[in-house]
Order: C-alpha cells, then sequence, then structure tokens
C-alpha cells in the first residue's frame, strides 16, 4: 500500500471520534470501498443494513490492523486455527471464525460464525489503531447493484445517508474479500487475483 495513502494524524483522530459518536461511514478497502461503523453500536449497524437493504439474519465483516484486535472473538479457538489465522493474514482474505458468544447478534446474524478479516490496507489500519479495535467492513452499495469503485459512486449511491466519506485509494486487490470458513476450509466466496495497476481514486 502506497504511503501517498496515508491519512493525517489529525484526520484519523476526527474520524475516530466520529465513529464513536455513531457515524456511518465510507471507506476504502482492498479492492472496493466499504461502509463502517463501530460494531457495538446497534443503531449504526442497523442504519447500515438499511442503506444496503441487507437483512440483519446475514450478519456482518469485522476487520481489523491486526490479529491482537480479535482477541475476545479468538479466545477458545483452537492453536492450530489459530496459526492458520496468524499465517494468512494480513491479507484480503476474511475467515468464518467459530462464534465464541461475544459478538454482538447484530454483527453475526443468524450463524454460528463470525467474520473477521485482517487488513493489510493503510487506511484500515490507521483507522482500527486509533480506536484500539475493529470497525464493521461491508461493500459500499445498495442490494443487486455492484460495489461502489469510486467516492462519487458512494454518493451517488448513498448521497446523505453516510455521515463521512473517507478519503483515500483502493488496494490492489480487484474486488470483495475471499471468504473461507477457517474449520473446514471450504472457501464461501473465491476472491479476486491482484492487479497491478494504479491505485484506484
Amino acid at each position: 500500500m502506497s504511503d501517498n495513502n496515508k491519512l493525517s494524524p489529525w484526520r484519523v483522530s476526527h474520524i475516530a471520534k466520529r465513529l464513536r459518536h455513531g457515524a456511518v461511514i465510507a471507506y476504502p478497502v482492498e479492492g472496493v470501498w466499504g461502509l463502517g461503523c463501530l460494531p457495538e453500536k446497534e443503531d449504526a449497524v442497523t442504519r447500515i443494513l438499511a442503506m444496503k437493504q441487507r437483512s440483519r439474519s446475514m450478519g456482518l465483516i469485522m476487520i481489523a490492523a491486526g490479529i491482537s484486535q480479535f482477541e475476545s472473538f479468538l479466545f477458545g479457538l483452537a492453536a492450530p486455527l489459530r496459526k492458520e489465522l496468524e499465517q494468512v493474514w494480513p491479507a484480503a482474505v476474511t475467515f468464518l471464525v467459530p462464534d465464541n458468544g461475544v459478538a454482538p447478534l447484530w454483527i453475526k446474524g443468524q450463524h454460528d460464525r463470525v467474520a473477521l478479516r485482517v487488513s493489510p490496507h493503510t487506511v484500515v489500519r490507521q483507522l482500527c489503531n486509533a480506536l484500539g479495535g475493529p470497525i464493521v467492513s461491508t461493500s459500499a452499495n445498495p442490494g443487486g447493484r455492484s460495489p461502489a469503485l469510486t467516492p462519487l459512486r458512494v454518493r451517488q449511491y448513498f448521497s446523505k445517508d453516510v455521515d463521512l466519506v473517507v478519503p483515500g485509494k483502493l488496494g490492489a486487490s480487484i474486488g470483495a474479500s475471499e471468504i473461507r470458513d477457517l474449520v473446514s476450509g471450504e472457501i464461501i466466496r473465491p476472491g479476486q487475483q491482484e492487479a497491478v495497476r494504479e491505485l484506484r481514486p
């Protein structure tokens, strides 16, 4: 990830403050623009689900800067499974991890797995480090529409529904992250091959 994608300390602090007060943001991730909020802010999560026309039962991904920010969700996980996470992350790979009862119902939905990802994206890592924990990450698009690849498309989709559009560029991946079941190894959603290209605005 280019250093040109790095946010100023002031901006990171400002965005983190807004998130702590329940804001919904749009921000660049590895291959698409995402919608995010703090996972413990149920009202903000409900807003995102409404914006996406997404059922609460489907659950949402949480994204972090390092595996240590997921410790509460990984408590009780078998050592070989944790080692696999450590070997793969950070990467554009979301793992479905057995739910240990910590994740809020509005995050895990009707599932017995929790979707987690440690991101290599500079902006994501800055925000999560400032917050000291994960944020929600779901593609920025209404149901049935293609994920936004630019801030302009985010605004076209959601107009004033997003409280803040975070500046930055997408990472080197194309499309949404791979989703993999940690226990079975099954790939639920294939990821796209990384592309050698200019970072998209």
